[in-house]
């Protein structure tokens, strides 16, 4: 059991997935949203350990892999980026090429670049626990087209991705594979192959549109069906994210998450609202892989 989690991870089947909608939706919005305002190292390095940790244990090796194949060298690259193109600040490092190479710039490109890195792991694991269904539910009664509409963006990229494998999978099998070809026998087979994901996936949006109108979808009254109940023990867990986010958004709406990079750092001592508010984060954003830990090992138990 512990090698299958470390390989692929709890995903859908963890507890707080399992949780209702409403705990998902603002558990993500306040952890996403602190993070996206917050430029403090400390805050910054926070949110980026925890969404490592919580996305390596909802996905397991895939997680590592992207995490450090991917995200790593944007992080590298930003940096680099900001460094050679933004010239503020006063502690100059060296010149290159007449130009100022600042302490300052390097600070901030790495922060943005974390920062940036951070938000995207968290959406990562939203679209893991937050599921297509779940958005509907929340949001379809308000707005069921826009709840639809997103719902569908969210599943297109997967969806088309899974298809352009079994596309691809089924030209290897008829020998028409692109190993070992040359460059424009390789850039048809691509295109034949991305043909047939297109006619593929306007067929089978005329077949949801005929399935949709044929189970009524749009019309007055029709209600959807759902499982999910709000129990007192979802109820307790919802006033604890509440009670462990009012502070971290307080802080961070006060500008206590936020530092000066420019013309140069202002890094006063940690006080204690923001270090009463930092330890609050962190409780905030460990909740859920609490929850699915301790469920994992209830179930090794």
């Amino acid at each position: 059991m512990k090698d299958l989690v470390f390989k692929e991870g709890i995903g859908e089947n963890g507890m707080f997935s399992r949780s209702h909608p409403l705990l998902n939706m603002v558990w993500f919005t306040l952890v996403i949203g602190i993070t996206m305002f917050s430029v403090h190292p400390a805050f910054l390095l926070l949110s980026f350990a925890a969404s490592w940790c919580y996305s390596v244990t909802l996905k397991g090796v895939k997680a590592v892999k992207f995490n450090l194949l991917i995200l790593l060298p944007v992080i590298a690259i930003m940096t680099l980026f900001n460094t050679l193109t933004v010239h503020n600040g006063v502690t100059v490092l060296f010149f290159l090429n007449g130009n100022r190479i600042t302490l300052e710039a390097v600070l901030y490109g790495l922060a943005s670049a974390v920062l940036l890195s951070s938000v995207i792991i968290w959406f990562s694991c939203f679209t893991v626990i937050v599921t297509a269904e779940k958005f509907v539910y929340l949001f379809g009664r308000i707005s069921p087209a826009i709840a639809l509409t997103l719902s569908m963006v969210m599943r297109y990229i997967p969806l088309l991705k899974n298809r352009f494998v079994e596309v691809s999978t089924a030209q290897r099998c008829m020998g028409r594979g692109v190993k070992g070809s040359g460059f424009i026998q390789r850039l048809r087979q691509y295109g034949k192959e991305i043909s047939i994901l297109i006619a593929w996936s306007l067929e089978a949006s005329i077949e949801s549109a005929d399935s949709m109108e044929a189970r009524g979808y749009g019309l007055k009254g029709r209600k959807s069906f759902h499982l999910y109940r709000f129990s007192g023990h979802e109820a307790a867990i919802l006033a604890l994210i509440l009670i462990l986010g009012a502070l971290p958004a307080a802080a961070c709406a006060a500008g206590e998450t936020s530092i000066y990079y420019y013309p140069a750092i202002v890094l006063n001592g940690m006080k204690l609202f923001q270090l009463a508010a930092m330890l609050l984060y962190a409780a905030l954003m460990l909740l859920p892989m609490a929850m699915d830990l301790k469920e994992a090992r209830k179930w090794n138990l």
